[in-house]
């Protein structure tokens, strides 16, 4: 039976100290009761023990409590832009070189399946960071930034949970998209907001590609690994060692800004790619003849130059070699922080997670870039490591950005969240083989589907037509079985995954912004019209 003593002083202590939280008791001063039941009066001297007892054991819960907040694991966030399956744990290229990313994928469980929500920078980071789909929030382009809209400006984002349970929060570099948070804004992001510098650039660009845009360009440079941007990026998060609180843990994220354009990096990386023994990418020259013509829509003017120009201008081997090398550097990077951690002390009760935003086209369907939802596009890295973590594993079970946020809640005992749209990891991170009954579900502007299983792809366009893959037969995705009659009964099993809100894009939606006026599909605007 608990005991309850209802004298005042008590009660108001209990109230402080346990959240407000009543006793059922009454009001009576000096009466003890045994759950329901009036004992008598208590002697004034042992009621002064019992409140001294009363006392010490609400302190005792509060230190404990206190302990157990202090003692959660830390999280160290490691977000890379645009890197594909190109990693040597997830055999996406039998050349790339990343020993640094698959030393944390021994360390802990590599989600071999994994799916961003938006093959795009802005809305791939903003679902990841607000736990909710593009299709749900209607942020499908590269701008407006989330904190921009009225409707969503003030969705609580991972690093802000996280430090309203009391964590400090620290990024640097590139985990909002660039410019989405105003600078007024930015204090409310993280405890710290960290140094986020740009690329640096040559005089001239090396390759004039059919868009003048600056960023669109590859080559060896500069001459220092130092004066790029992720060793900035990686000496800001090696810094903040030396700073971090005692008293609490810590949530310190970080994004590298390799391998996306421009493909720089100094000459050490280049030469672990020679020219002449570059292994290209399994490309079929006529992969999009029974592909629907929509599909074009979504990728149709961009500034990534097609793959027929690349060939013309015989820029397709060293873009590839381009793109190996400065994922080799930015790999040197992730190990500068994660040796940075082993010598601080505090790897083993730290979460380690690597993320990329999206994958990267490098020639297959006949184009490079982003902006698909075929796997080239959509599979990204996502690895797991620390405590309460497998290691040395890997789960084929598909798996979604989204799922980032309710799993570290689950993995640092945090309090469920409401609202979340993705589904914690935590029973694969234990047990690589349990199965996963969600599938990885990408959209790409309003209406524009693939759910994604751990054999099957489908996807459906906006306009109605559709795709159907069998990754155990078909891993490049080359043969489209979505007119087969055969599969009409998987098509409409993976169908009723497909999102059943499909938001409008926010006000101010632009770049890459895809919408129907009427009959006319407009790009960024302008009608299109289909030559084919």
């Amino acid at each position: 039976m608990n005991v309850v003593v209802t004298d005042t002083i008590a009660m108001r202590t209990t109230r402080s100290l346990a959240h407000n939280t009543k006793p059922r008791s009454i009001r009576t001063r000096g009466v003890v009761h045994f759950g329901f039941m009036q004992i008598g009066v208590m002697p004034i001297r042992l009621m002064a023990i019992c409140r001294i007892a009363i006392g010490c054991i609400l302190l005792l819960a509060f230190e404990s409590a206190t302990i157990s907040a202090a003692e959660r694991p830390n999280i160290l966030m490691i977000a890379v832009d645009d890197l594909n399956d190109w990693v040597g744990c997830l055999g996406g290229h039998p050349q790339a070189q990343t020993p640094a990313i698959d030393r944390l994928a021994q360390r802990g469980t590599v989600m071999l399946n994994a799916h961003c929500q938006a093959p795009l920078c802005n809305p791939s980071r903003a679902s990841l960071l607000t736990g909710r789909r593009p299709s749900s929030t209607g942020i499908y382009t590269l701008s407006p930034g989330f904190r921009s809209v009225e409707a969503l400006r003030d969705l609580v984002t991972l690093p802000q949970y996280f430090a309203q349970h009391g964590y400090y929060t620290f990024g640097c570099g590139k985990i909002h998209h660039d410019g989405s948070v105003p600078a007024a804004d930015r204090e409310r992001e993280f405890t710290v907001w960290g140094p986020a510098p740009g690329m640096p650039y040559p005089p001239k660009k090396f390759v004039e590609t059919p868009d003048p845009i600056r960023a669109m360009d590859w080559g060896v440079f500069p001459a220092d690994d130092r004066e790029q941007a992720d060793w900035k990026i990686a000496d800001a998060a090696i810094e903040q060692w030396g700073h971090l609180p005692q008293d609490r843990p810590f949530f310190l994220s970080l994004g590298f800004r390799l391998p996306h354009v421009p493909c720089f990096a100094s000459q050490r990386w280049f030469d672990l790619y020679p020219l002449d023994t570059l292994t290209m990418p399994p490309i079929l020259e006529n992969d999009r003849d029974d592909i629907p013509g929509f599909a074009w829509y979504l990728q149709w003017k961009l500034p990534e130059p097609r793959w027929s120009w690349l060939q013309q201008a015989n820029q397709t081997r060293r873009l590839v070699q381009s793109y190996l090398a400065s994922i080799s550097f930015m790999d040197s990077q992730v190990g500068r922080v994660l040796d940075a951690l082993d010598a601080s002390g505090k790897a083993s009760n730290t979460i380690v997670v690597l993320w990329s935003d999206h994958g990267w086209h490098l020639g297959e369907k006949g184009i490079t870039g982003k902006n698909s939802l075929w796997e080239r596009s959509t599979r990204v890295p996502l690895i797991f490591a620390g405590p309460g973590i497998t290691p040395r594993a890997r789960c084929a079970e598909p798996a979604e950005l989204l799922d980032l946020y309710p799993t570290l809640i689950d993995l640092c005992g945090l309090p469920e969240r409401t609202g979340l749209e993705g589904h914690t990891l935590t029973p694969q991170l234990r047990d690589p083989t349990v199965v996963r009954e969600h599938p990885a579900i990408t959209t790409h502007n309003q209406g524009n589907h693939t759910i994604r299983t751990r054999d099957w792809r489908y996807i459906r366009y906006a306009d109605g037509s559709e795709e159907l893959y069998d990754h155990r037969s078909d891993p490049n995705e080359w043969t489209n079985l979505a007119n087969q009659p055969q599969h009409a009964a998987r098509k409409a099993d993976l169908a009723r995954w497909l999102p059943t809100t499909n938001a409008a894009p926010v006000p101010g939606s632009a770049s890459r912004l895809l919408i129907k006026s009427g009959d006319t599909w407009l790009w960024e605007g302008t009608p299109i019209v289909p030559d084919r």
